[in-house]
């Protein structure tokens, strides 16, 4: 095969569209077809040479870039190519060739800074801005810059149905969605992120794909019946024809991170990764990805309800064997539950007789709160023993994608709880020596709702937006008579839901959104100075705690320079005596804290050398 000399960066697929010297390449696995054509316009289909083991390929003198193909199958039908980099005209329309060499990159020096340092900010390009494309955002990675976001992970961008979607219903998987710009668009977007010292990781969805668009099962047995998901039967990655299932999987993650020299991924819900052969997919793509950049610093971060401690442990060195971090939605949710009361839905587990607080200390000492114990709203035993891990293994925030958008109206947080009690949750996560992740507009106190939304054809929206209603129903919200009732859901399918999730940036101009930016700038500025430096070197079982009251506890974190980092927390309306002295160098205090009495809603950081 004639591939062009690369100009710039270029990860050699064995599928999709490669320009050659001659024109351009041409290959499709399908085992399913007998016979494939490549059809560039009404007048022009040429027919494809099959090698009689499922691949179809051909090659075309003389077509560019820009010229726009599809597949037609046996049945007659037109699909895009699954490997598409690009869907000018949408999910429906046909792909077209790009040369992914060509964008004149300015980061050449670029190697990616260290996890450590790592203070994340999530976003949705949609959203972002008003006019919801790369290039808008662009515009406002000063205002992250400046405000000390060291790392910019992006909600998932593969190609969907439609104008509007949160990004997990992508059927396009190496196409980024059309409507925020093209594939060069993204481009420049992280190379200007790089140009401010900012790393950036996307979200990729490998354990579903959208409910329409989808192609590949048409192709080949991209499915199996062996194990089944929210979404219907697992994706195939260990039943017959699963080898081109693992390499779609790799080669993705590895066309992302190479062409768009992407700092990182998070990866989507992995538990419902299904695969019983002798060696996971999780184990084969963290290994290939890293293999693959030995001189980067490539960063590997993992959604994973079952709480799989194995999949984030270290080797001797203290660097991650598989996955870098993940998202620690045990700290979320008993933090979340003991400064605003919600109980309900899976919420229900994190709050006890004392207040959730003997399961918060657990979670900021040892990252999951659940290693093995029986979770009453699964019904099962989760999770792994995670004492031996360090801190950095694990990402902690006050809000995500999930836990504003799966509300029934996507409120913030600030909604439907007190300032003082936001406040606290601030201070706790942003200083401990667990990575922070920041939700876009929450440094400014944004008002603005986050709803889910997801545009679908017409005979789709009633079934989707039952489907929504269903889900909320018993959660916190709707036994809550002070909130809004399911019924009172938006209407996830409206393009009015979607802008209701857009940024309102004036807000950050306002007196309210400058005082939030100011206690963010400071947060940020102290755990680059007192925090980041002494994560270096910190190994597990580095951290102990002690209840001083009802609602009030004491976490110590030996630090990597052997310093001592002290939370004294109290999260209630009422002052409490500790049972302890507040000692060290005072480095943060929200809230009052005087002699050995701990004001409410108060947190107060110390530090002894």
């Amino acid at each position: 095969m004639g591939y062009l000399a690369t100009r710039g960066r270029v990860h050699h697929m064995p599928f999709g569209a490669t320009i050659s010297q001659n024109g351009t390449w041409f290959r499709l696995w399908a085992p399913k077809c007998a016979n494939v054509q490549l059809v560039l316009s009404e007048a022009e289909t040429v027919p494809m040479r099959t090698n009689g083991q499922g691949w179809h390929e051909i090659e075309v003198p003389g077509v560019t870039v820009g010229t726009l193909y599809r597949f037609a199958l046996p049945d007659r039908s037109l699909i895009a190519d699954p490997a598409s980099r690009f869907q000018p005209q949408g999910l429906e329309g046909p792909s077209a060739v790009i040369d992914p060499t060509s964008f004149q990159w300015t980061d050449k020096a670029w190697v990616g800074r260290d996890w450590e340092e790592a203070i994340l900010y999530e976003l949705h390009i949609g959203a972002f801005t008003e006019r919801g494309t790369w290039a808008s955002a662009i515009e406002r990675l000063d205002h992250l810059a400046d405000l000390g976001i060291t790392a910019i992970q992006i909600m998932p961008v593969a190609q969907c149905y439609g104008r509007f979607n949160w990004g997990y219903d992508g059927a396009s998987w190496y196409a980024p969605m059309n409507s925020y710009g093209s594939p060069d668009d993204m481009r420049a977007f992280v190379d200007a992120a790089h140009a401010r010292s900012m790393m950036v990781l996307l979200d990729v969805v490998y354990n579903h794909f959208g409910p329409i668009g989808n192609d590949l099962e048409k192709l080949t047995p991209i499915f199996t019946d062996r194990h089944n998901t929210p979404w219907g039967h697992a994706i195939n990655f260990d039943a017959e024809g699963s080898a081109f299932t693992r390499s779609f999987v790799i080669d993705n993650a590895l066309y992302w991170l190479t062409e768009f020299n992407l700092d990182g991924l998070r990866l989507d819900a992995i538990h419902e990764l299904k695969d019983d052969s002798n060696t996971h997919i999780l184990e084969i793509l963290s290994a290939r990805i890293r293999s693959a950049f030995p001189a980067r610093k490539i960063h590997l971060v993992v959604e994973n309800s079952d709480n799989g401690a194995s999949w984030l442990r270290r080797n001797n060195e203290g660097q991650p064997v598989f996955y870098t971090a993940q998202w620690n939605d045990d700290l979320h949710h008993v933090l979340h539950t003991a400064t605003t009361g919600e109980a309900g839905g899976y919420y229900a587990d994190f709050l006890d007789d004392d207040v959730a607080f003997d399961k918060l200390g657990r979670a900021l000492r040892e990252g999951f709160i659940f290693q093995g114990e029986y979770k009453l709203h699964e019904g099962r035993n989760r999770g792994e023993p995670s004492a031996a891990l360090p801190p950095q293994a694990f990402i902690s925030y006050m809000q995500n994608h999930d836990q504003v958008g799966n509300r029934i109206q996507g409120s913030r947080i600030s909604h439907f709880t007190s300032a003082a009690a936001v406040h606290a949750y601030i201070a706790i996560y942003m200083l401990s020596p667990q990575i922070p992740m920041i939700f876009m507009g929450e440094e400014f106190g944004a008002t603005t709702a986050f709803p889910f939304f997801s545009d679908v054809p017409d005979d789709m929206r009633e079934s989707v937006i039952e489907g929504r209603m269903r889900d909320m129903r018993g959660d916190s919200e709707d036994i809550d008579p002070t909130k809004p009732d399911v019924e009172e859901t938006y209407d996830p399918t409206s393009e009015a839901t979607f802008m209701r999730a857009k940024i309102d940036w004036l807000e950050a101009e306002e007196n309210h959104g400058q005082q939030m930016l100011r206690i963010y700038r400071t947060l940020i500025d102290l755990r680059q100075r007192e925090i980041v430096p002494r994560l270096r070197s910190m190994a597990g079982f580095s951290a102990h705690g002690k209840r001083m009251g009802r609602s009030s506890m004491l976490t110590t974190w030996i630090m990597g320079d052997g310093a001592v980092l002290r939370a004294y927390i109290n999260l209630s309306h009422v002052s409490e005596e500790s049972t302890v002295p507040l000692i060290g160098r005072k480095i943060w205090q929200t809230g009052w804290a005087e002699g050995q009495m701990l004001g409410p809603w108060s947190v107060l950081w110390t530090i002894e050398v």
